[in-house]
């Protein structure tokens, strides 16, 4: 593995010169993306633009072809060569992954589910559920501890997805189009939720469909198309005066 320190940056995240294929299908072309603390960054895009694999990309879900991956500075990944196990294990526990389906493991309680992780990582059980249960008040889900994800809706599933995510101190959560299987009032619940973690300057890179509720919580948004990244920028620039014809076309439905 090259030097594994960068020179200083204040990004948590930052992504050089990305790529990414699936044999002869080239997912990502050339991405870069600088996320600093605070900061919300939204992505958008048709279906297919690799949004998603630029997310499992970055949380080492899927191996990238080529380019570089920073979190805090430090190599993850250097000219497509990864670093060791143990650093990536360390570089996973900096970062949370909120995904489309949930992904809650449906023999466990919703106290489990939330609690295994942490203490899996070497975390005391009582603190773990200490920190549990005030996540599980924030979210709303008081009450829902000892209920099995069947029992709860597909809103309560996705806010039981966030707690355990946010139960590690991660410093960055993603979010894989969080709300793509909720209906329109469960959706409200969960980008509710959202907004007050970037209220409350949680660091996070939001893959989403939902246009208005992305102009208002983002600090930058990324529009990507067929594996480049059209344009970038602050979402009054991107909603309200976008550049590139490709965005003007993609914004063209969207109520202003």
């Amino acid at each position: 593995m090259p030097e594994n320190k960068a020179k200083e940056s204040s990004a948590i995240l930052e992504i050089r010169g990305l790529s990414k294929s699936f044999g002869e299908n080239h997912v990502l072309k050339d991405i870069s993306l600088s996320v600093k603390p605070g900061n919300v960054v939204s992505i958008i895009g048709p279906s297919g633009s690799g949004k998603s694999t630029l997310l499992r990309c970055a949380s080492f879900l899927e191996t990238a072809g080529g380019g570089d991956i920073l979190y805090d500075g430090m190599y993850a990944v250097k000219e497509g060569v990864y670093a060791s196990r143990n650093d990536l294990n360390r570089f996973r526990t900096l970062f949370g992954m909120v995904f489309q389906n949930f992904n809650l493991f449906p023999h466990y309680s919703v106290m489990k589910n939330i609690c295994e992780p942490p203490v899996l990582h070497g975390r005391d059980r009582e603190e773990v559920r200490e920190k549990a249960e005030e996540l599980l008040k924030k979210m709303g889900l008081e009450g829902k501890e000892n209920a099995y994800p069947c029992q709860l809706s597909g809103g309560q599933q996705q806010r039981v997805a966030i707690a355990r995510a946010l139960a590690l101190d991660p410093e960055i959560l993603y979010f894989d189009e969080p709300t793509s299987a909720l209906d329109p009032e469960l959706t409200g619940e969960v980008l509710k939720v959202i907004r007050q973690l970037a209220d409350d300057h949680m660091t996070m890179v939001v893959v989403t469909h939902e246009m208005p509720f992305a102009r208002a919580v983002s600090n930058h948004v990324v529009f990507m198309d067929r594996g480049f990244i059209v344009e970038e920028g602050h979402p009054e620039e991107v909603f309200g005066n976008p550049q590139k014809d490709r965005t003007k076309q993609f914004l063209t439905n969207y109520k202003q």
